[in-house]
């Protein structure tokens, strides 16, 4: 049986999310952010499930820690809530919520593992949403503000930052499609979202810089790749506009300055402009330290009239699927990695999510999820392919740690490498788990 062996060098660990795993929606000062008010909206999220209590990892958080020392994790990757810290998105600082996040950072740091601190993982203050949210330029100024604090605070703790988690979906998804919050269906408002998105990206890249804070800084990017069906122009041109609107309308205007001319004016006849204010694009052009990569799924696709937003549609070549639905493309991984590398040089990658969604049945207090070492073992071996390619990848974190919300899915999707049961919010350790933590030990896995 052949062994793929990783660098000595390899970072390992999982991820998380603060609305996905924290809980204690109301407790000690926190505010009601965009996902409290959009999943107690009826219809909007599956089985009515919402964020109240989710895994309670805000008081089992010494729990949590203690599953990834055992795992051999020596990185973990979680969101600070934002209105926990501002609950009105500036103004009053609450400091409750501020200890809370040192006490976890400190555990953290006690135990050996690196905190990767995300900044804005989608859970908006509802105040700033009343006041127009991401639309509105003033939320930018106030997320400029809010990760000021947040270096300042942490400065010397954490090793690893990033800004914002897959502004894709926080733009696109909320926005224009309207199945996340905040639930609109406004393409023009995406796209003015999305602006603002790496606009406060940036700022947030300047401020960091400039306050001289220790550690390195990137984003977290959505991810995908579409092989076109055929060699027809139209099939070429609509996977790379599904590629481009992932990977190149966020990271364009990081590392070239612009937007990528083949969206804007795609966009612009779907019937949205894009607007830029001057010096925007300077304030944008920071260089980051390191590019997330976000990696679910991919498909072979082509070009349909009017097959949703970039005339694209996906088909399906005898492909297995996660329980969520996506098509296991392990592939995919590879080759956008490369496409990475060749669009913005030589720049270090850190793999921030990448994961399967399982039945997770628990039986004599097992859940043998088979199926999830495979999908990881596929996963794992592009990023392999990769690395001896040539890539500098640096790291790789599972999604998720533990089995959560799942966004508009409710609590009947499960990602984690831990199951857990939320009646009772007791922790299992699923076999992946124990898989995973013998690639940590080993560097290495056996395919």
């Amino acid at each position: 049986m052949p062994i793929i062996q990783f660098p000595k060098s390899m970072k390992w660990g999982t991820a998380t999310a603060a609305y996905q795993v924290e809980g204690a929606a109301f407790e000690d000062g926190r505010g009601l952010s965009i996902w409290d008010t959009f999943s107690h909206t009826p219809g909007k999220v599956k089985n009515g499930d919402n964020g109240d209590i989710a895994c309670d990892s805000y008081h089992r958080y010494p729990e949590d820690i203690d599953l990834l020392d055992q795992l051999g994790a020596n990185v973990y990757r979680f969101s600070v809530s934002w209105p926990r810290i501002y609950p009105n998105g500036k103004g009053e600082l609450n400091s409750v919520g501020l200890q809370y996040y040192h006490n976890l950072v400190d555990r953290l740091v006690e135990k050996g593992i690196e905190p990767m601190l995300t900044l804005y993982h989608w859970d908006l203050p509802q105040a700033l949403q009343d006041q127009g949210g991401w639309a509105n330029r003033d939320t930018v100024e106030a997320f400029s503000q809010y990760a000021i604090t947040i270096f300042r605070e942490f400065n010397g703790k954490v090793k690893y930052w990033q800004t914002i988690n897959e502004p894709l979906c926080a733009a696109f998804l909320s926005n224009y499609r309207g199945v996340h919050a905040p639930g609109y269906q406004d393409l023009q408002l995406a796209v003015d979202v999305s602006h603002h998105l790496v606009l406060a990206h940036g700022k947030a890249v300047r401020v960091f810089r400039e306050l001289g804070i220790e550690g390195q800084i990137g984003t977290a990017t959505n991810t995908t790749w579409r092989e076109p069906f055929s060699d027809r122009i139209e099939d070429i041109e609509a996977c790379r506009r599904e590629i481009g609107h992932n990977i190149d309308w966020f990271l364009d205007p990081i590392f070239k300055g612009e937007y990528p001319q083949y969206l804007v004016e795609w966009f612009k006849k779907k019937g949205a402009e894009l607007h830029i204010e001057d010096g925007d694009m300077e304030i944008i052009q920071q260089p980051i330290d390191f590019i997330g990569v976000n990696y679910y799924s991919g498909n072979v696709a082509r070009y349909k009239e009017n097959a949703g937003l970039l005339d694209i549609e996906n088909i399906e070549i005898d492909y297995n699927h996660t329980y969520i639905g996506w098509p296991i493309y392990a592939d995919g991984f590879y080759k956008v990695f490369h496409y990475l590398a060749e669009r913005y040089g030589n720049v270090p990658l850190f793999i921030t999510e990448n994961g399967a969604c399982c039945v997770d049945e628990l039986a004599n207090g097992k859940v043998n999820d088979q199926d999830r070492i495979d999908y990881y073992k596929q996963h794992l071996t592009a990023v392999s392919r990769a690395i001896e390619s040539g890539i500098p990848i640096i790291g790789y974190l599972a999604w998720s740690l533990l089995d959560n919300f799942e966004w508009a899915e409710g609590y009947g999707k499960r990602f984690g490498l831990v199951y857990v049961d939320f009646h009772s919010l007791e922790r299992i350790k699923k076999e992946s788990y124990h898989w995973f933590k013998e690639v940590i030990a080993n560097g290495s896995i056996d395919v």
